[in-house]
């Protein structure tokens, strides 16, 4: 199976991985991706919201998931996922628009795109060509505690309307999340239930819910 091929595989669904950077290394955050991905994760976002040399670390995520046949993409920053050829990028509310990521990224980038608890702004994304829509949070988060919460009657009325799959967000872990795939996500996106401890071995915790 070619490599473009196998980075497409994500949309099936499954774990979406979004890095842990706060206090570790670009060993450490290097490695923790790495386990993720072998314990089964389909995707990966590079999140960093305090970046010290994004532009090399974001390089060797890329290198790292290709190998694994991956996509990488990048938060918020469509031109730092253009410099360092990722396979896309996630937007949300001020970090740009559909249109102007396609142009940097390209016809064949992912472009996912934060749609919080409003299915009327996924149907809107998807019209202007979005990849995915991303809905949360649903459980209390670590990572963003002042988000407003969404409802798990969203994800089935997104279920119903939108034809691109559907990720869930916020406070997700594998006790809590089965509801959520039945409510109609496709992909459950995690930060700290994946990386606060043993990653590879989380991660298989998630994947077990899609099998």
């Amino acid at each position: 199976m070619k490599s473009e091929v196998l980075k497409q595989l994500w949309r099936r669904g499954g774990l979406y991985a979004i890095t842990q950077t706060d206090n570790k290394s670009a060993e450490t955050i290097i490695a923790e991706v790495a386990a993720a991905i072998r314990g089964g994760a389909v995707i990966v976002q590079y999140r960093d919201k305090n970046p010290i040399d994004a532009e090399n670390l974001a390089r060797e995520l890329v290198t790292l998931c290709h190998q694994y046949h991956v996509p990488l993409i990048i938060n918020d920053d469509i031109d730092l996922a253009a410099r360092v050829g990722a396979d896309g990028v996630h937007i949300g509310k001020e970090d740009g628009n559909i249109a102007l990521a396609r142009k940097h990224l390209g016809d064949a980038a992912i472009i996912g795109v934060s749609c919080y608890n409003f299915v009327e702004q996924a149907i809107d994304a998807q019209a202007q060509g979005a990849s995915y829509a991303a809905f949360g949070r649903f459980f209390p988060s670590s990572s963003k505690p002042l988000a407003a919460p969404a409802h798990i009657d969203t994800l089935k009325q997104a279920k119903r309307q939108l034809t691109i799959p559907i990720v869930a967000i916020g406070g997700i872990l594998p006790e809590n999340g089965a509801p959520l795939l039945t409510a109609g996500a496709d992909l459950l996106a995690v930060i700290g239930g994946l990386f606060d401890d043993q990653p590879e071995q989380s991660a298989r915790a998630y994947r077990a819910l899609f099998e």
